[in-house]
């Protein structure tokens, strides 16, 4: 396989043009170059905002994997490969609607490139532009809807709070309710099942997800993972919003927690489609295990313990005034 990965140095992709390499592939990252690219792939150099090199444009791509966001990206790329099969990774912020985990409507289109540190709200409507570019110009696509990718990599820091959270041990915050579903894909699975589906040119849209679990589950499995036997407290979205703590991700947030249900199918859809399709899923704790001492990025620990007291004093406060 002559298989062209348009980037290659940063997490998914570079997992990708990792594992391709492992397969035997003929790998070729076309990108900037700011960083290296993974042992055993060749370096195109290409700035994506010039047009297209001669050597990627006469390449005899087998297939192309893209991860990009701009519009003109993706455009100057299909332009100058159409043969190919392309998978495209985009986002289920394509979504218009956060409380339903159900495959559209979409969001409508951002065709012109925008600086998402200025409108990070443009992020899944330029995904939508980018999918209709792969969808009209490439002689055969396949558009990947990631949720939450985790794993080995991550430079978020979202995933990976939890295993080095629980490895610590001792009263651990929970957020929202031990009921609330969530999912995660590890980018392992993710990059296997992208190169299995330029393999087999399987063509469609699809939600990259993992499987539906309760939190409880998912941190259960996770300590799991990181041989923890942590004591959780849950607290309520409500009070969490209330003491200012941030959802989701970046620093002072709860990881992984949402506000419900304003969001409640964000981290909902069915993993059903891709798995017929042949997305094969690892256990969180194997995901939990491996991303121990990676960077974790939420909320300090001092911070935690304040929350988690303020929580107790309220919780006591009933009892004490009967």
């Amino acid at each position: 396989m002559q298989l062209l990965v348009l980037g290659g140095t940063r997490f998914l992709s570079r997992t990708v043009a990792e594992q391709a390499v492992q397969r035997g592939w003929d790998v070729t990252c076309a990108c900037r170059g700011s960083s290296p690219v993974p042992a055993g792939a060749t370096h195109l150099p290409w700035d994506r905002t010039e047009d297209a090199p001669a050597e990627l444009r006469e390449g005899t791509w087998d297939a192309v994997v893209d991860v990009a966001r701009l519009p003109s990206h993706v455009r100057r790329a299909v332009e100058a490969v159409t043969e190919a099969h392309w998978v495209f990774v985009s986002t289920i912020n394509v979504y218009a609607d956060n409380g339903s985990s159900a495959m559209g409507p979409l969001v409508e289109p951002v065709t012109a490139d925008v600086d998402l540190t200025e409108d990070p709200e443009a992020y899944g409507p330029m995904k939508v532009a980018c999918e209709e570019i792969v969808s009209a110009g490439a002689s055969t696509s396949m558009i990947v809807r990631p949720g939450l990718i985790v794993g080995p990599g991550d430079g978020s820091g979202r995933f990976s709070y939890w295993p080095d959270r629980l490895s610590r041990g001792g009263e651990v915050l929970a957020p929202g309710s031990p009921d609330d579903v969530v999912q995660v894909i590890d980018v392992r699975d993710l990059a296997a099942w992208i190169l299995e589906a330029c393999e087999t040119r399987t063509t469609g849209a699809f939600d990259a997800v993992g499987e539906l679990m309760p939190l409880r589950d998912l941190l259960s499995q996770a300590a799991d993972g990181v041989a923890a036997e942590p004591s959780f407290t849950w607290v309520d979205s409500d009070f969490l919003t209330e003491q200012g703590v941030e959802p989701w991700a970046g620093e002072g947030s709860v990881p992984l927690w949402l506000p419900r249900a304003e969001y409640d199918g964000m981290m909902s859809h069915s993993p059903q489609p891709a798995l017929a399709a042949g997305l094969r899923l690892r256990p969180i704790a194997e995901t939990a295990r491996d991303t121990l001492g990676e960077t974790a990025v939420g909320i300090s620990t001092e911070r935690e313990a304040e929350v988690l007291a303020a929580w107790h004093t309220r919780e006591a406060s009933p009892a004490e005034s009967d």
